[in-house]
Protein backbone atom coordinates (compact mmCIF):
# COMPACT_ATOMS: atom_id res chain seq x y z
CA UNK A 1 0.00 0.00 0.00
CA UNK A 2 1.39 3.34 -1.01
CA UNK A 3 0.67 6.43 1.11
CA UNK A 4 -0.35 9.48 -0.89
CA UNK A 5 0.46 12.72 0.90
CA UNK A 6 -1.72 15.60 -0.24
CA UNK A 7 0.21 18.33 1.56
CA UNK A 8 3.97 18.36 1.43
CA UNK A 9 3.99 21.42 3.74
CA UNK A 10 2.22 19.50 6.54
CA UNK A 11 4.35 16.42 5.89
CA UNK A 12 7.65 18.28 6.27
CA UNK A 13 6.59 20.41 9.23
CA UNK A 14 5.19 17.35 11.00
CA UNK A 15 8.40 15.45 10.35
CA UNK A 16 10.48 18.30 11.76
CA UNK A 17 8.23 18.48 14.87
CA UNK A 18 8.52 14.72 15.33
CA UNK A 19 12.32 14.64 15.01
CA UNK A 20 12.88 17.64 17.32
CA UNK A 21 10.39 16.30 19.87
CA UNK A 22 11.93 12.82 19.93
CA UNK A 23 15.42 14.32 20.18
CA UNK A 24 14.34 16.31 23.25
CA UNK A 25 12.90 13.16 24.86
CA UNK A 26 16.02 11.11 24.09
CA UNK A 27 18.40 13.82 25.36
CA UNK A 28 16.25 14.30 28.46
CA UNK A 29 16.64 10.64 29.45
CA UNK A 30 20.16 11.34 30.72
CA UNK A 31 18.79 13.60 33.47
CA UNK A 32 16.61 13.03 36.50
CA UNK A 33 12.87 13.24 35.82
CA UNK A 34 11.68 14.21 39.31
CA UNK A 35 7.95 14.58 40.01
CA UNK A 36 5.42 17.20 39.04
CA UNK A 37 5.90 18.80 42.49
CA UNK A 38 9.72 18.67 42.36
CA UNK A 39 10.62 18.76 38.70
CA UNK A 40 13.98 17.42 37.68
CA UNK A 41 16.07 18.68 34.77
CA UNK A 42 14.50 16.12 32.41
CA UNK A 43 10.90 17.02 33.21
CA UNK A 44 10.32 19.89 30.78
CA UNK A 45 12.32 18.47 27.84
CA UNK A 46 10.51 15.13 28.17
CA UNK A 47 7.01 16.56 28.53
CA UNK A 48 7.38 19.25 25.87
CA UNK A 49 9.28 16.92 23.52
CA UNK A 50 6.54 14.30 23.85
CA UNK A 51 3.86 16.90 23.11
CA UNK A 52 5.80 18.18 20.11
CA UNK A 53 6.22 14.62 18.77
CA UNK A 54 2.47 13.99 19.12
CA UNK A 55 1.72 17.27 17.32
CA UNK A 56 4.15 16.17 14.61
CA UNK A 57 2.32 12.86 14.19
CA UNK A 58 -1.04 14.63 13.92
CA UNK A 59 0.39 17.09 11.41
CA UNK A 60 1.79 14.25 9.31
CA UNK A 61 -1.57 12.45 9.49
CA UNK A 62 -3.24 15.66 8.37
CA UNK A 63 -1.01 15.66 5.31
CA UNK A 64 -2.73 12.44 4.22
CA UNK A 65 -6.20 13.99 4.41
CA UNK A 66 -6.04 17.71 3.68
CA UNK A 67 -4.32 19.08 0.62
CA UNK A 68 -2.60 22.42 0.23
CA UNK A 69 -0.12 24.08 -2.04
CA UNK A 70 3.30 22.53 -2.43
CA UNK A 71 6.32 23.80 -0.57
CA UNK A 72 8.31 26.24 -2.69
CA UNK A 73 12.04 26.52 -2.89
CA UNK A 74 13.99 27.00 0.30
CA UNK A 75 14.90 30.61 1.06
CA UNK A 76 18.63 30.01 1.47
CA UNK A 77 19.50 33.70 1.74
CA UNK A 78 16.90 34.28 4.44
CA UNK A 79 17.94 31.20 6.40
CA UNK A 80 21.61 32.18 6.19
CA UNK A 81 20.91 35.72 7.37
CA UNK A 82 18.73 34.61 10.30
CA UNK A 83 21.21 31.94 11.39
CA UNK A 84 24.13 34.32 10.88
CA UNK A 85 22.45 37.01 12.96
CA UNK A 86 21.94 34.59 15.84
CA UNK A 87 25.59 33.53 15.67
CA UNK A 88 26.63 37.19 15.49
CA UNK A 89 24.53 37.92 18.59
CA UNK A 90 26.15 35.02 20.45
CA UNK A 91 29.61 36.24 19.47
CA UNK A 92 28.97 39.87 20.45
CA UNK A 93 26.64 39.71 23.46
CA UNK A 94 29.27 39.26 26.16
CA UNK A 95 32.01 41.57 24.92
CA UNK A 96 30.11 44.24 22.98
CA UNK A 97 26.99 44.23 25.13
CA UNK A 98 23.27 44.01 24.52
CA UNK A 99 23.00 47.53 23.07
CA UNK A 100 25.26 46.51 20.16
CA UNK A 101 24.42 42.83 19.72
CA UNK A 102 20.62 43.00 19.79
CA UNK A 103 20.11 45.74 17.14
CA UNK A 104 22.46 43.83 14.84
CA UNK A 105 20.51 40.63 15.47
CA UNK A 106 17.19 42.25 14.60
CA UNK A 107 18.45 44.25 11.61
CA UNK A 108 20.46 41.46 9.98
CA UNK A 109 17.69 38.90 10.47
CA UNK A 110 15.15 41.36 9.02
CA UNK A 111 17.33 41.57 5.90
CA UNK A 112 16.44 37.91 5.31
CA UNK A 113 12.86 38.85 4.44
CA UNK A 114 11.81 39.61 0.89
CA UNK A 115 9.75 42.48 2.38
CA UNK A 116 12.79 44.10 4.03
CA UNK A 117 12.75 47.90 4.36
CA UNK A 118 15.60 49.61 6.25
CA UNK A 119 13.59 52.20 8.21
CA UNK A 120 11.01 49.85 9.78
CA UNK A 121 13.79 47.35 10.51
CA UNK A 122 15.86 50.03 12.25
CA UNK A 123 12.85 51.18 14.30
CA UNK A 124 12.12 47.59 15.28
CA UNK A 125 15.75 47.07 16.27
CA UNK A 126 15.70 50.17 18.47
CA UNK A 127 12.39 49.22 20.07
CA UNK A 128 13.46 45.64 20.73
CA UNK A 129 16.72 46.80 22.23
CA UNK A 130 15.09 49.27 24.61
CA UNK A 131 12.41 46.75 25.56
CA UNK A 132 14.88 43.92 26.13
CA UNK A 133 17.26 46.11 28.09
CA UNK A 134 14.51 47.31 30.42
CA UNK A 135 12.76 43.96 30.87
CA UNK A 136 15.57 41.44 30.86
CA UNK A 137 18.62 43.31 32.14
CA UNK A 138 17.01 45.76 34.58
CA UNK A 139 13.71 44.09 35.44
CA UNK A 140 14.60 40.41 35.57
CA UNK A 141 18.32 40.77 36.32
CA UNK A 142 19.54 38.61 33.44
CA UNK A 143 23.35 38.60 33.73
CA UNK A 144 23.99 40.43 30.47
CA UNK A 145 25.53 43.87 30.27
CA UNK A 146 24.04 46.67 28.21
CA UNK A 147 27.55 47.90 27.37
CA UNK A 148 30.22 45.25 27.06
CA UNK A 149 33.89 45.17 27.94
CA UNK A 150 34.94 46.32 24.45
CA UNK A 151 33.27 49.67 25.13
CA UNK A 152 34.32 50.04 28.78
CA UNK A 153 31.25 48.44 30.34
Amino acid sequence: MKLAFRSSKDLWSGLIFLVVGLAAVIIGQDYGMGTSNRMGPAYFPTVLGSLLAVIGLFTMARALVIGSEAVGQLAWKGMALVLGSVLLFAALAQNAGLLVALPLLVFVSAMGSSLFKPLPAALLAIGMTVFSSLIFVRGLGVPLRNIGAWFGG
